[in-house]
């Protein structure tokens, strides 16, 4: 096990950590976690919806999603670019690459423009358009970054700043647009369906009994117990999750039934008290531990574990390279992780059809909210209580061993 945790702390965390500061990772990253708040105003709009459902009279509460979670492929287009030349060390020409990215964006969906009126699939705005806005931007960002350091004015130039700028972006936004045009006008190649087909096989892996184990096994709970963050794995993950969110709502739409699990609705329920489901761990130590220190850890990190805030529980108790509470974790992460496939495949909780990613709510009622029924409260407190029965023996044998540690330190 010593071997095991040597060769995680010295060589997979340092690649990762490298991979997780890569400009054009971190760029898609952070693009991402830019648009949590109006990811965040769509989750309101299915409070209110819940609320409508109640009162019919309520008026109609669409427009919160759709002019926030439902651009975010628009938003993603014009992030990621500027982003990429913020990391890049190129500030200096960081709006003319992101208004760039909007345009070659919006330039692949190859919009229908007649009589006045542009015509777009409303979807390709949305999660639907999402790795395309991805794809794009990277490639608008590798461009606009090649030429960064292009200056057709030098330092002691009359000309001002702003109009020296003017120029030296001229030559790169030309270029992206050019591949752009090359590629929908000239050879009519669907980008949309190309660039999608190419993910396709991830995204299908993630809908598999297999895909969404494991990818919630590393997400949720290994790599964290490294002390790794779950943020180097949040380009993939939110890829799957909007993606499949958006379709479950277009799904549901049309009367059809819904089926994409790996979606933060329903991944989220399994977080109880912050990643790794350390609620039930945090209670045990602020109640039943004979620890001091324990106890007081237990106590002190109890309340932001209510709301799913665990990071001063896993690296202050520590479970963060603790082979004692993180072999409970990946357990649990794992079987956790395939009782809530089988709850939602075999149709004991609805699968979620509208946004809602309030994860900092109590679990249960994130649940609740999340799957539109008292079916989905009662899975998380299955969930909790398989938890509590992982943890417990682990707990009890940790809670000896710092008791134990005390008495020889007050000797």
């Amino acid at each position: 096990m010593q071997k095991f945790m040597d060769y995680m702390t010295d060589v997979v965390a340092p690649k990762l950590n490298k991979l997780t500061r890569n400009p054009y990772i971190a760029a898609v990253q952070d693009s991402i976690l830019a648009t949590m708040p109006l990811i965040f105003i769509g989750t309101i709009g299915t409070i209110l919806d819940t609320i409508r459902e109640a009162f019919p009279s309520f008026p109609e509460c669409s427009g919160f999603a759709s002019f926030s979670f439902s651009l975010l492929s628009l938003f993603l287009s014009f992030l990621i670019p500027a982003y990429i030349m913020e990391k890049k060390d190129q500030r200096r020409t960081r709006n003319q690459a992101a208004l760039a990215g909007v345009a070659l964006f919006i330039m692949v969906l190859c919009p229908t423009i007649a009589d006045g009126n542009f015509t777009v699939i409303w979807r390709t705005f949305g999660s639907g358009g999402m790795i395309v806005a991805i794809v794009t931007g990277i490639f608008v960002g590798f461009v606009m970054s090649s030429f960064g350091k292009m200056r057709l004015f030098g330092d002691d130039s009359a000309i001002p700043d702003f109009v020296t700028v003017w120029f030296d972006t001229l030559i790169p936004i030309l270029l992206c647009m050019f591949v752009g045009w090359v590629l929908t006008s000239v050879l009519h190649v669907d980008l949309i369906s190309t660039i999608n087909s190419i993910f396709l096989p991830l995204l299908a892996f993630g809908e598999t009994f297999w895909g969404f184990v494991l990818i919630n096994f590393l997400a949720m709970t290994f790599l964290y117990s490294f002390g790794i963050s779950t943020w180097c794995l949040y380009g993939v993950t939110s890829v799957l999750a909007l993606t499949g969110i958006e379709a479950n709502m277009a799904a549901a739409a049309a009367g059809q039934a819904a089926t994409h699990l790996n979606i933060y609705e329903v991944t989220w329920i399994m977080t109880i008290g912050g990643t790794g489901a350390t609620l039930s761990l945090c209670l045990m130590m602020a109640f039943l531990a004979k620890s001091k220190r324990l106890r007081l850890m237990g106590r002190t990190c109890l309340a932001p574990s209510m709301f799913n805030i665990n990071e001063p529980l896993v690296y202050g108790t520590p479970i963060c390279f603790n082979a004692m509470l993180m072999v409970p974790m990946w357990a649990q992460g794992i079987i956790n992780a395939i009782i809530t496939w089988f709850a939602f495949k075999g149709g004991l909780v609805p699968v979620p059809t509208k946004v809602f990613q309030l994860w900092y709510l109590p679990k249960p009622i994130y649940a609740f909210f999340s799957t539109g029924s008292i079916a989905g409260a009662i899975l998380c407190l299955v969930l909790f209580a398989v938890s509590w029965v992982i943890y417990y023996p682990f707990f009890k044998a940790y809670d000896k061993q710092c008791v134990e540690e005390e008495a020889a330190d007050a000797e």
